[in-house]
């Protein structure tokens, strides 16, 4: 069979080798008869005609070879093909034990088979393609009709957005013209208060242009005295200088001077030390001379000792030589009677030789029987490794199904808690709303949860947003960080606090300058930061604290946010807190220093004498110190607000508990398909394998026992060879005994054997005494090395004791000069701290004089300062204005706002604001003289307005008009902003509308002809496939009636997808004669390789091979089906093709036409016989009534 196979084609892997060089004869063993190997078939056609196809091994590799050409490997598989055998399908081999497994494969296997002998297999490739180009093709399709059903309801939207747009813009054009009136009214009564303060601006600059130049003459004279000082302090410096250079070379100098001394005194001891290391080396090298001297004695002994070994071995030599030398007739003699000794020992060796010969194959036969017997154990192993992973596998199983039950019950579990919570939370959230109803009321009726300003909503949204982007870094604002220890100081910590109270705490000043650009961009208000590593804090005067009556304001503020007490005490100071009045205007003016104090009413006194005293206005401010009541039915409503938000996520878990109960859904079926899987391998898998371990150990036994018989055997031989040797060496010694005489030794064999061993033991002595005079030598050479090492180490230690004496002469020689630069300098430094401190006399003279000067020039200071801040105030205001008017400019340029103009224009508005990011007084200037070019035209304001005299008039008439706009606001806030490029939205989407009507037209033409073309390529498919299946299915049950000879037996095909078999599995079941029907698991061995058979010679009969190649069907088969068996292939044989059946057994093969016997036969090698019979010589009686039927021609010759 390995032979046919291998001629047929079948891979490497198939003929149980690992390589095509193994298949040589004796390759297994390691000793190829030839290095190559070939197998060739002749196919006859019925005209005559022959087909030669060769295989032959060369190398590792294999060639092919058709009508005695090479060819490649796909042109001879195509040869093959064109005779009717299919390589791929085996339709003209079964292999041993293959047949049971035909009948067993699986439906998608079988459908394989049949898609190979239809040859549907080729159109598999461009089948799946095409299928997968008509599926994407009708997704595109798909897709573009729903694309243009999203388009169509875009254009039906952007048309409603076009009309919304239209109305948005005439509500937007009535706004802009109430705002301009606005900003009029307010940019002509800011330019009249801007001329009023420019004139009181220019008397005070000249007041002060007055006390500026008295001080100016001051500053000149106290520059003078102030330069002399310098001169003074700078020679005072430059001594001090010169004073610290002689220092740091006096500290250079020591530590080399004493540096200098330890390394004379090292040196000496280095050289003490080099002279004890050369006394030891010297030592050391007599030491060596003597070692050596006897070595060279010991190898002199040894030389004379192997001289007289080899006279007394050359003595003994001469000696035997006398004893047992044989001369010429001798030797001539020894031939001749060994030449007799061989002739009369002829029969006796040929019988010990054909022993060797039978004990040699016993042996052969012996390895291999305990080759099989190893194959054998290691397939029981991993049997017996397949047994305990079934058995891990139950046990995983079993744990998966325990924990599949588990997860199963809790999630069960979990289902019922989750809808328990759903359940009650919302009878909760009706509890929670009904509560949070009521506390709305009362926070109403109480009028303090009023609906906040516009402006404070802006601001906390501005808030939030920092927080947002800084979250570690923006801390809140200080009145929410911070709160009094008791609720009287409310009132004295706001006043402090002023302008801080609502103040930004953030982390950094680069995190403030980011805050104020976001605050830009987003066009909010001005804030206040306090970057805590920005604040410049001024410590505590712990003196304070011991003032009786008052407390520093400090210890009255709390805080849980630690960095926060930097900000405390930088907005603090050190003002302090007084019980009353009084208490607190005696505390800050009557003390040897003015302090900053403060009352628990608010009354601020500050150092420079101003008092400021508490309003209505702080007291509403205190307020947010003392809302607790409130705050509490607020922390309320919150807490209901976030638990109502926390009930609404429960509610929302309504989804989590539709995924629950699918996930107990897939758990349950999972349990089941674990717990089937569990009972297929317990019932089935592990029952087969305990069978098949029951099998092997079976024939191990046998084995075991064959092996037994060969050892008794080669025992028994060796024996047989032991006693042949005994009178061989017995007739030997007959012939020889008067030549042993004559020469006086005991038989031949000594004589044959005596000068090996002698020369033996001399060639050992010889070799002792080699070695031994070897290891002197290398000894001795050894050494002498180590000697020349000792005696160059000794010459190097003198040279370096001789250069190191001199380097110590060198060092003391700079020690020396090292301690002469030390004293100088000692003497230098004692000179120059005399003259440096009679110049510490002069200097501190003229210090005194500059000090005076200075007083002077402070007062005139204090003066100049007072009128220039007067004018600074009044520059504060007048750039306030100006800035308010720059504001209202750059507000109408911003909003857009169309207010005429005599001269300028809106374009020379800068949008950068003045004061925050423009720095230069010119710059700032240049800013205001562009603006003060615009000339506005204020005929459209009314006349009413422009005579309103008194600030209140004004901003009341302001607040009217903004109310009025805000109105308008609200209504154009309520309206939702349209998309006011609604036109072009609407044109694109039309546009857009045309292209997915093209596009979908297309995709319906392309998945029209992707279908025809899918269509067209299954039709063949289908076509070639159904042929063959047909085919098949009508045969098997006639063949099946034939081969059981009976009418009843039934065997069919059914196909698991009939529309398109080729996709899906192929059913195979068989009825056997009076049974009923079972599944093919539960058939006997002989009914399924009768069923299997009837499956292969039906498929054969689509695509009939010239020959079928059987081995060893009837394996399984009993006496009663191996007779129908043999009968219908007969039968067939005679009819339709020829069969080549390999057989062990009687009843079957004694039905053929004719006999071929394989056995192997000795000669030099072991080789195969081949035995023939023609049994139609010899017809069964049932054929000699009838005439003998024509047969097909030999497939091999």
């Amino acid at each position: 069979m390995d032979a046919v196979s291998f001629v047929m084609c079948e891979k490497t892997s198939n003929l149980r080798v690992k390589s095509v060089r193994e298949l040589i004869h004796g390759a297994h063993v390691g000793k190829p008869v030839s290095s190559t190997a070939s197998v060739k078939i002749v196919y006859c056609e019925e005209d005559g005609e022959e087909k030669t196809f060769s295989r032959v091994i060369r190398g590792s590799c294999s060639e092919f070879l058709f009508n005695d050409k090479s060819v490649s490997r796909s042109a001879y598989i195509a040869e093959l093909e064109k005779v009717g055998i299919l390589v791929k399908a085996r339709n003209c081999l079964i292999f041993q034990g293959t047949v049971e497994s035909i009948a067993m494969k699986k439906p998608k296997e079988r459908t394989q088979l049949f898609e190979q002998i239809s040859n549907s297999w080729e159109y598999a490739e461009d089948y799946e393609l095409k299928k997968k180009k008509m599926q994407q093709a009708e997704e595109d399709a798909q897709f573009n009709y729903n694309k243009k059903k999203t388009v169509a309801a875009e254009r039906k939207q952007a048309r409603l957005e076009k009309e919304e747009a239209e109305h948005y813009q005439m509500l937007i054009k009535e706004l802009d013209e109430e705002r301009i009136q606005l900003q009029l009214f307010q940019l002509y009564h800011n330019g009249r208060q801007i001329s009023f303060l420019k004139n009181n601006l220019d008397k005070k600059n000249m007041e002060a242009y007055i006390k500026k130049e008295a001080l100016s003459t001051a500053e000149d004279s106290f520059k003078v005295k102030k330069k002399m000082f310098g001169i003074l302090n700078r020679d005072h410096q430059h001594m001090e200088k010169e004073m610290k250079t002689l220092e740091a070379s006096l500290i250079q100098q020591r530590p080399l001077y004493i540096k200098a001394k330890e390394n004379t005194a090292y040196q000496i001891k280095k050289v003490e030390m080099s002279k004890r290391s050369l006394r030891d080396k010297e030592k050391a090298c007599d030491k060596e001379k003597q070692n050596i001297k006897e070595l060279e004695m010991e190898l002199s002994d040894i030389e004379k000792a192997w001289r007289a070994f080899e006279e007394k071995t050359e003595e003994e030599r001469m000696q035997r030589a006398e004893d047992i030398e044989l001369g010429e007739s001798q030797l001539e003699r020894y031939k001749e009677l060994k030449e007799v000794a061989r002739k009369k020992a002829a029969t006796l060796a040929q019988q010990l030789e054909k022993l060797r010969w039978e004990d040699k194959g016993d042996q052969e036969r012996l390895k291999l029987n305990r080759r099989k017997k190893n194959e054998i154990e290691e397939t029981i192993k991993q049997t017996v490794q397949q047994v305990e992973e079934h058995e891990k596998r139950i046990e995983k199983l079993e744990e998966y199904v325990k924990v599949c039950i588990g997860s199963l019950t809790e999630k069960r579990q979990q289902e019922e808690v989750l809808a328990k919570e759903i359940e009650n939370a919302t009878i909760r959230m009706a509890e929670v709303n009904e509560d949070l109803n009521k506390i709305v009321g009362e926070l109403q009726n109480a009028k303090m949860d009023c609906h906040e300003g516009r402006r404070e909503q802006m601001r906390a949204e501005i808030l939030e947003s920092l927080k947002r982007l800084y979250p570690d870094s923006v801390f809140g604002r200080l009145l929410d960080l911070c709160h009094p220890i008791h609720k009287k100081y409310q009132l004295a910590v706001t006043k402090v606090f002023s302008k801080y109270m609502t103040a930004i705490v953030v982390a950094t000043e680069k995190i403030a300058r980011d805050c104020i650009r976001f605050l830009k961009q987003e066009r909010a208000e001005p804030e206040t930061f306090l970057a805590l590593d920005y604040l410049d804090v001024k410590p505590i005067n712990e003196k304070l604290r011991e003032i009786k009556e008052a407390k520093m304001m400090v210890d009255v503020v709390q805080t849980q946010f630690a960095p926060l007490k930097k900000v405390i005490q930088f907005v603090s100071g050190n003002a302090l807190i007084c019980e009353t009045v009084k208490d607190a205007k005696h505390i800050a003016f009557d003390g040897p220093v003015r302090l900053k104090t403060v009352s628990l009413d608010g009354t601020l006194f500050l150092k420079s004498g101003v008092i400021s005293g508490g309003s209505s206005d702080l007291r509403f401010k205190a307020r947010c110190w003392d809302e607790k009541e409130i705050n509490k039915m607020k922390e309320r409503r919150d807490s209901l607000i976030t638990e109502l938000k926390d009930l609404m996520r429960i509610r929302r878990k309504e989804a989590d508990l539709k995924q629950l109960r699918a996930q107990c859904q897939g758990t349950q079926t999972r349990l089941k398909y674990s717990q089937s899987e569990l009972d297929i391998i317990k019932k089935k898998h592990l029952a087969n394998l305990f069978m098949e371990k029951s099998k092997l150990e079976s024939e191990l036994v046998n084995i075991e026992a064959q092996h037994d018989m060969l050892n008794e055997g080669i025992v028994q031989r060796k024996e047989k060879i032991e006693e042949f040797q005994k009178k061989i060496n017995k007739v030997e010694d007959d012939v020889f005994r008067e030549f042993c005489e004559e020469i006086g030794i005991e038989n031949i064999r000594v004589y044959e054997q005596e000068h090996v061993r002698q020369q033996e033991e001399i060639d050992k002595k010889r070799l002792e005494f080699e070695n031994q005079r070897t290891r002197l030598n290398i000894q001795l050479e050894y050494n002498r090395d180590h000697l020349q090492k000792f005696t160059n180490s000794v010459s190097k230690l003198r040279e370096t004791i001789h250069k190191d004496e001199a380097e110590i002469v060198k060092l003391r020689k700079d020690e020396e000069n090292l301690l002469k630069k030390v004293n100088e300098l000692l003497e230098e430094q004692q000179h120059l701290k005399d003259r440096l401190s009679a110049h510490k006399a002069e200097l501190a003279k003229s210090q005194n004089e500059v000090e005076e000067f200075r007083k002077m020039m402070l007062t005139l200071h204090r003066e100049a300062t007072k009128l220039q801040r007067e004018a600074t105030a009044l520059e504060t205001s007048l750039e306030e204005m100006r800035l308010r008017g720059h504001n209202l400019l750059l507000e109408c340029k911003v909003q857009d706002l169309k207010i005429k103009l005599l001269s300028g224009s809106l374009d020379d508005i800068s949008e950068v604001e003045p004061g925050a990011e423009i720095e230069g007084t010119q710059a700032l200037l240049g800013i205001y003289e562009r603006e003060e070019g615009i000339q506005i035209d204020y005929s459209t304001l009314e006349a009413e307005l422009k005579e309103l005299e008194s600030d209140k008039d004004i901003e009341d008439q302001v607040k009217q008009m903004q109310q009025e706009i805000k109105a308008k606001e609200v209504v154009l806030m309520k309206t939702a902003a349209p998309n006011l490029r609604a036109g072009e939205k609407l044109l694109i989407a039309r546009d857009k509308f045309q292209e997915s009507i093209d596009a979908f037209e297309n995709s319906k033409k392309e998945v029209r002809i992707c279908k025809q073309e899918f269509e067209e390529v299954k039709k063949r498919r289908y076509e070639l496939f159904s042929r063959c299946f047909e085919h098949a299915s009508i045969a098997i049950d006639r063949i099946y009636k034939r081969l059981c000879r009976n009418s009843s037996a039934q065997a069919f095909l059914s196909p698991e997808n009939p529309e398109e078999p080729y996709l899906e599995g192929i059913g195979f079941h068989c009825v056997a004669p009076g049974k009923r029907f079972m599944p093919m698991d539960s058939l006997s061995g002989g009914e399924k390789t009768v069923a299997a058979l009837a499956l292969v010679f039906a498929v054969h009969s689509f695509r009939p091979a010239p020959f079928f190649i059987l081995d060893e069907i009837d394996a399984a088969l009993d006496n009663t089906n191996i007779d129908k068996v043999s009968s219908f292939i007969r039968e067939q044989a005679h009819e339709q093709f020829q069969m080549i059946v390999i057989s062990l057994k009687e009843e079957f093969y004694c039905k053929a036409d004719a006999l071929i016997g394989v056995c192997p036969e000795y000669d030099d090698v072991m080789f195969s016989q081949v035995l023939t019979l023609d049994l139609t010589e010899y017809p069964e009686e049932e054929e000699q009534d009838t005439e003998e039927r024509p047969s097909h021609g030999s497939l091999f010759q």
